[in-house]
């Protein structure tokens, strides 16, 4: 015999495909998405486990980096983010939600690909924020690609440079202003241990980021300084469907996962968060995995 729990949420909250098929230019926007991505914005609570942080995340527009820019701030901290110009219009949403918490709210367009501007936008996050000590490198590339033969070297340049060149920019120049205790959080993904044949630039660059994370935790650990990864399962933001994902995956997408649906960006964000907070002070050079029960890691 089975009885209800009030303080259990219904695990049927989320939607599950198949999907419409909604094809659009990356980066994508997550306003156009149908079904919308819950980042949070009526459902994530905080408890002050952040309050008095300073966080910059890139991708923070959309997506998981939304969600987590959401959670941080409702954590008690104070957010920059980092995103394409073709993305002001989510961003300028992200921005009117943190400053509704009555945290500082600082936007930064730009293209990570350009090391100068990675250095400038660390400074100007910790200039206008008045610190840094939290770093979440979020933004991420991936465009699908049939086959080796005509993945081209450009297209194969432009993922490297967002997913891997970039986190060690912002990183190097992040590392004049974080302090003992601060932290630094990277978005990986299962591609990083179950590669797709579709995904074979990006897959190789989540890989990278699992072990610059690694590296890293170990180079950093005697500053007090730790680092960290999550890898992400599929997750409904707007990466899939501007090319991430043919329109037929996107149809699809999630029901291969054992609870049948894809993540929302909501639903991870408390990794971050906890990752990020004073709670989680001995783990480091750590990937955490969130991926709908395929157990990837």
């Amino acid at each position: 015999m089975t009885t209800s729990n009030n303080h259990i949420q219904d695990p049927d909250r989320f939607p599950k495909p198949p999907f419409r098929q909604q094809p659009q230019q990356a980066p994508g926007l997550a306003s156009e998405m149908d079904p919308a991505p819950d980042h949070g914005e009526k459902s994530y609570r905080g408890h002050g486990r952040l309050t008095g942080r300073k966080a910059l995340i890139t991708g923070g527009d959309s997506g998981i980096g939304r969600a987590v820019a959401i959670a941080y701030a409702r954590e008690g901290a104070d957010v920059a983010i980092n995103y394409l110009p073709e993305e002001e219009s989510d961003a300028v949403e992200v921005i009117k939600l943190i400053e509704a918490e009555g945290r500082k709210a600082v936007a930064i367009p730009g293209d990570l690909r350009s090391e100068t501007f990675c250095q400038t936008l660390v400074n100007e996050a910790a200039e206008k924020l008045g610190g840094l000590d939290i770093l979440v490198n979020n933004a991420g590339r991936q465009q699908f690609n049939e086959s080796i033969r005509t993945l081209s070297t450009e297209d194969f340049d432009a993922t490297f440079k967002t997913n891997v060149y970039a986190p060690f920019w912002v990183t190097k120049a992040a590392l004049a202003y974080l302090p003992r205790g601060a932290c630094i959080i990277n978005t990986s993904s299962v591609q990083a241990f179950k590669p797709s044949d579709i995904l074979l630039d990006y897959a190789q660059t989540k890989a990278c980021n699992v072990a610059f994370t690694k590296a890293l935790a170990k180079q950093l650990g005697p500053e007090g300084i730790r680092v960290n990864a999550v890898a992400p399962g599929p997750y409904w933001t707007p990466l899939q469907p501007s090319g991430g994902q043919p329109q037929e995956k996107v149809e699809q997408f999630g029901a291969d996962a054992p609870l049948g649906r894809p993540g929302q960006p909501v639903e991870i964000a408390p990794l971050y968060v906890t990752l990020a907070s004073d709670e989680c002070s001995f783990a480091s050079g750590q990937v955490w995995c969130s991926d709908g029960g395929t157990g990837t890691l």
